[in-house]
């Protein structure tokens, strides 16, 4: 019993590992998944609604974004260029 415990341990073990280390397939777009700014400020405003609202959201319209070094800045949200990743966000009241 004890046996069979470690050999199916073992295996378990070899195939998450297995797994872990074969990449998986993605496809990242020439120009990155947030290539322009209407699409940073999709995103941007994604994430605050749920955090402030979508009524004070919507108040503060029009967004304007900027791109430097790969990460846009929409207000006070930055989001990779290159990943989407949300890199900060904040609010003032």
């Amino acid at each position: 019993m004890v046996r069979t415990f470690h050999y199916f341990l073992a295996m378990v073990c070899g195939l998450t590992l297995a797994a872990a280390a074969e990449p998986k397939h993605t496809y990242m777009p020439p120009a990155g998944y947030v290539p322009d700014e209407a699409t940073a400020i999709k995103i941007a405003v994604a994430v605050w609604e749920p955090i402030y609202g979508a009524k004070l959201i919507a108040s503060e319209k029009p967004f304007r974004a900027a791109l430097h070094n790969g990460v846009w800045t929409v207000a006070v949200a930055e989001i990779s260029k290159k990943d989407g990743t949300i890199l900060r966000v904040s609010h003032s009241k």
